[in-house]
């Protein structure tokens, strides 16, 4: 189960209300930031941008590579931990709107994750240390440290044993 707070919206669809959720300029200056940070080719830079200026927790050496799309309304709920490799338009969102409510819910990737191209993390998910999540995968739960996910729907497709003696 995802770790993710419900509000109830009525009348039109919770997207259509986005901006009684969140502030108009906040959006604009969360995308501006993050359309820099997704072509930028320097990674120091990247992470330097996407902390200071979006409140995003990203650990050192960590690398984001190319296009990977952070949530545009709340990346502050995103947590990377350091020595990750995300992967080419990866997308990790920390909202979902729905019909009659939104959620949202805090991003927890562990240190030393690899998290392949074309992935999705959803809101309210912990990806555990030393975790590999396979290109094209929708992490929609918890990914236990040192396992690897794949396939949408996810799936372990390995746990991490302790080694025998």
């Amino acid at each position: 189960m995802r770790r993710t707070t419900k509000y109830p919206v009525q009348g039109a669809n919770s997207l259509w209300q986005l901006y009684r959720t969140v502030s108009f300029w906040k959006v604009l200056k969360n995308v501006i930031i993050i359309q820099i940070g997704r072509y930028t080719p320097f990674l120091p830079l990247k992470n330097w941008l996407y902390r200071t200026f979006l409140g995003m927790k990203i650990g050192e050496q960590t690398a984001l590579a190319f296009m990977v799309m952070p949530d545009i309304l709340f990346p502050e709920k995103i947590r990377i931990g350091r020595n990750c490799v995300i992967g080419y338009n990866t997308t990790i969102l920390a909202h979902e709107y729905l019909v009659d409510e939104y959620r949202l819910g805090d991003v927890v990737i562990g240190d030393e994750v690899m998290i392949g191209a074309n992935s999705t993390i959803l809101p309210g998910v912990v990806i555990g240390d030393r975790a590999v999540v396979a290109a094209g995968t929708v992490v929609h739960q918890d990914v236990p440290p040192g396992a690897m996910a794949a396939g949408c729907p996810m799936r372990i497709v390995r746990r991490n044993e302790p080694p025998s003696n």
